[in-house]
């Protein structure tokens, strides 16, 4: 399967939540049964620093919906600027593959308030 592209958009100091539907190269929905997905955001594909660790879940395993948040904590750590991501999904055959990729923009925060 190739891995589909779509940019993300965070800003920096919120809470960061999006929905995701994976689709097969005729537009069908992945059934993610017994799925498991992990995803990070780095500054370029060589760099062994991770900027942001998504918590990835299975929003819906029939429609092949999951989603990436980040709660604001932990995007007010991630710096201003631009970042490569993937979506590593793990199958019921333990077969590893890389289902989404793109970049994702970081837009900076001004208030620094604890709101916790």
């Amino acid at each position: 399967m190739a891995a589909g592209y779509q940019d993300l958009f965070l800003e920096q100091g919120a809470n960061f939540y999006t929905t995701l539907t994976l689709n097969d190269v005729y537009g069908n929905p992945y059934d993610l049964s017994g799925c498991a997905f992990a995803s990070q955001g780095k500054k370029s594909y060589t760099s062994p620093n991770v900027y942001i660790t998504f918590t990835t879940t299975i929003v819906d395993a029939n429609t092949g919906t999951i989603s990436l948040s980040a709660n604001a904590a932990t995007t007010a750590n991630v710096s201003a600027t631009t970042l490569i991501y993937d979506v590593i999904m793990l199958d019921t055959s333990n077969n590893v593959s890389r289902v989404l990729e793109g970049r994702v923009f970081v837009d900076p925060g001004v208030t620094s308030i604890n709101l916790v």
